[in-house]
């Protein structure tokens, strides 16, 4: 199911931004943009790899991140998140809006986090 999609980000839950801009981009190296969208702002350090490290500022627990995205470029985001939980997985958070596009995170056995992106501008049902 996926198989064939990329992983797209890393989503990780930071406690302070201006902190961890500055050990991504000073001590890491990488390049770091700050985005503001509505009232939330986020950062995205881009690796040479193409996979994208997002941080935003969440209460976290160790272990609930970094959380794994992957990055439905063909759209059909509902069709997938379905099919992932008639085959085991839990709903974390159900399909919604996210950043550019849509988001959904599922659990599995372990209580592992995956989470589902989707653009914007892709369909959101495959069929």
């Amino acid at each position: 199911m996926l198989g064939q999609a990329r992983i797209g980000n890393i989503c990780y839950y930071v406690a302070n931004l201006d902190r961890t801009e500055r050990f991504w981009r000073d001590v890491v190296g990488l390049d770091v943009q700050r985005v503001k969208e509505g009232s939330e702002a986020f950062l995205i350090a881009s690796t040479a790899g193409g996979v994208d490290l997002i941080f935003f500022v969440r209460d976290a627990r160790p272990g609930d991140s970094p959380i794994i995205v992957f990055t439905l470029d063909d759209g059909g985001i509902d069709d997938v998140a379905a099919a992932l939980v008639e085959k085991g997985a839990t709903i974390v958070t159900p399909v919604s809006h996210a950043p550019g596009g849509w988001s959904g995170d599922y659990a599995d056995p372990d209580g592992h986090v995956l989470s589902l992106y989707q653009p914007a501008e892709k369909p959101r049902r495959l069929g």
